[in-house]
């Protein structure tokens, strides 16, 4: 990996052309007291250039980002330290306002939406935390400087790519499906805690569809791919930022390898959309579709949420 690559964002000029990706290749003058310079004027030839190779930038203009490995350790540190800190928060303020903790903790209902409180708080304290890192240290846009670019459709028509991607949505929900109907886990799921509350339940669905795409395409696809694809190249910085964002469910779905394997095929696919376009919203429009139809089927699944021995 280049030492310098923090710089690569200030140090190299985006493509001219236009933002397809193109690297630049155009040639490098030479200085005019030069001896190559000095034997091409003697030759008739004014522009010694033409004799050199174009000068390539190694970095493709979708990795030139201001940030690098030791920020996303830093970003890392930030969001385990944010955790613990606001578990230490809430538990200490409950104590403080009288609640009895060991009562609390007997509740799997209460402890739930304690968690998910605690995990809302924290991924607007991560996005707000990048927002900021962007404005003051980068002096940069947040939401373009982190990949959230209008998407090129080319000569297709701009709602026609929506709807496709909302489609590949749909069909890679039904794909997960079906992969997790042919490999069952042997045993309940951690996550499956969440689905024995009506109200715990809703919470869970509002966060899926409206939070979690948001948050965790801006971190995945936005902030951790463009590293991992600088230092190893384009197929590994899919696979690598894939695999991640499965892993990340692998509490919930603890024992169901089958699971936390689909996941981590959602991620990858996710990741390889926004390659493709080199924009963060087509992951996101794809994400937000996923978890929609996967939302749509436990309602259906819960008539509405009044059956919850539905989902079992």
């Amino acid at each position: 990996m280049n030492p310098d690559e923090n710089n690569l964002f200030e140090r190299e000029p985006a493509p001219s052309s236009n933002q397809s990706g193109a690297v630049d290749s155009s040639p490098v003058a030479l200085p005019a007291a030069s001896p190559l310079a000095e034997s091409a004027t003697i030759a008739g030839t004014p522009n010694a250039s033409e004799y050199l190779p174009p000068v390539v930038n190694p970095v493709p203009a979708d990795f030139r980002v201001p940030w690098g490995w030791a920020d996303l350790a830093a970003f890392v540190v930030l969001a385990i330290a944010g955790f613990l800190l606001l578990s230490l928060l809430i538990s200490t303020g409950l104590a403080i306002s009288g609640v009895d903790i060991r009562r609390l903790q007997k509740s799997p209902h209460e402890v739930i939406l304690l968690n998910i409180l605690i995990q809302v708080i924290l991924d607007l304290g991560l996005l707000a935390y990048l927002a900021l890192q962007m404005r003051v240290r980068f002096r940069s846009t947040f939401w373009r400087t982190i990949g959230w670019r209008k998407i090129e459709t080319g000569r297709f028509p701009r709602a026609a790519v929506y709807f496709g991607l909302v489609l590949a949505g749909f069909c890679l929900s039904i794909i997960v499906s079906l992969g997790s109907a042919l490999f069952p886990p042997g045993k309940d799921l951690p996550i499956e805690v969440l689905f024995q509350d009506r109200n715990t339940t809703l919470l869970f669905m509002l966060i899926a569809v409206f939070l979690a795409p948001l948050v965790e395409e801006t971190i995945f696809r936005g902030y951790i791919y463009p590293v991992i694809g600088r230092s190893f190249g384009m197929v590994w910085g899919i696979v690598a930022t894939g695999t991640l964002f499965g892993l990340l469910h692998a509490e919930q779905l603890w024992g169901g390898w089958g699971q936390i394997a689909l996941l981590v095929f959602v991620g990858i696919v996710l990741t390889f959309a926004r390659a493709f376009s080199r924009s963060v919203v087509t992951g996101f429009v794809i994400h937000t579709s996923y978890n929609s139809v996967q939302v749509i089927g436990l309602l259906i699944a819960t008539h509405g949420l009044r059956h919850m021995s539905g989902l079992h």
